[in-house]
């Protein structure tokens, strides 16, 4: 077996393998039951490895949403380059990412990343810069105000959907999600 010392280096799939085993982690235990030990275990490095990528835990955490946002940022650019329509593009992308992570409902891992979001300022300045940024590169586009309330109501099904109780009757997300991409085509 190889030592630390005699491996060779790979620092992209150590910070890869950190952030896999941060987000089933989290998956598994909630973020709040996050712990530098236990992603540093479950990534088979020391915790001076893991430190050496992530600084912190908060560091961590914002790598973890950081990868979550980059993931998201490629389905809707990957979208919006197959709608033949400009007019509302960024939008319809927005809607169908929105309601393909809500098909995937609370076992989704971005969901509980997503929902700490609210309560964790670093983690909700980084979505808001992302959002601005993208609201700004589709200004052309997109910014109009009926625009704006789809990308505002797809968000509250959103947070509607993973808030309700087991048990509850499902909503038909797969009809509002068509009802709110067929409004941006009447933009």
């Amino acid at each position: 077996m190889k030592t630390a010392s005699q491996r060779k280096k790979a620092p992209e799939l150590v910070r890869r393998t950190l952030l896999d085993c941060a987000m089933r982690l989290a998956l598994e235990h909630g973020p709040a039951g996050l712990t530098v030990q236990a992603v540093a275990e479950a990534a088979g490095v020391t915790k001076g490895g893991l430190f050496h990528h992530f600084p912190s835990k908060q560091a961590l955490v914002e790598g973890l949403f950081a990868d979550l946002v980059e993931k998201l940022d490629a389905n809707i650019d990957a979208a919006m380059a197959e709608d033949p329509r400009p007019r509302g593009s960024f939008t319809r992308a927005y809607v169908r990412a929105t309601f393909d992570d809500l098909a995937m409902g609370r076992g989704n891992p971005a969901a509980a990343l997503y929902m700490s979001a609210l309560a964790e300022p670093s983690v909700l300045r980084m979505w808001a810069d992302w959002f601005t940024a993208r609201l700004e590169r589709h200004r052309a586009t997109d910014d109009t105000p009926s625009l704006e309330i789809v990308r505002m109501a797809a968000d509250g099904a959103w947070l509607a959907y993973l808030m309700r109780e087991d048990g509850d009757p499902a909503p038909d997300a797969a009809g509002v999600r068509e009802r709110l991409i067929a409004m941006t085509l009447t933009d």
